[in-house]
């Protein structure tokens, strides 16, 4: 997990700690984080929550989706250097790039 990912975790437990809030560990994969994402976005969207929960929610949601957008850079990255040929060049280009890009 990015650095920045575990103390947005780490601002968000806190924050609900101090709520007197149970807080749900961490999402561990991608796929847990998208969860977790539709889980929060669910409760936003049924519009009982009062404002101070539904600004904490917000706030959650928006850390999830910073840490699955850097979770989905890192697997690009991944990709990237996979794809790299001996010389840095992409030796196959991604869909929708020539491959005289970067």
């Amino acid at each position: 997990m990015a650095k920045g990912e575990q103390e947005e975790g780490r601002v968000a437990q806190s924050k609900a700690q101090a709520r007197g809030e149970d807080t749900p560990e961490a999402p561990t994969s991608y796929e847990e984080l998208v969860a977790r994402l539709e889980a929060v976005t669910k409760r936003l969207e049924s519009g009982t929550l009062p404002l101070e929960e539904s600004l904490a929610a917000f706030e959650e949601g928006i850390g999830l989706v910073r840490a699955g957008e850097a979770r989905l850079a890192e697997a690009e990255r991944r990709v990237e250097l996979l794809l790299a040929g001996p010389e840095g060049e992409r030796s196959v280009p991604l869909e929708g790039q020539s491959g005289r890009e970067r």
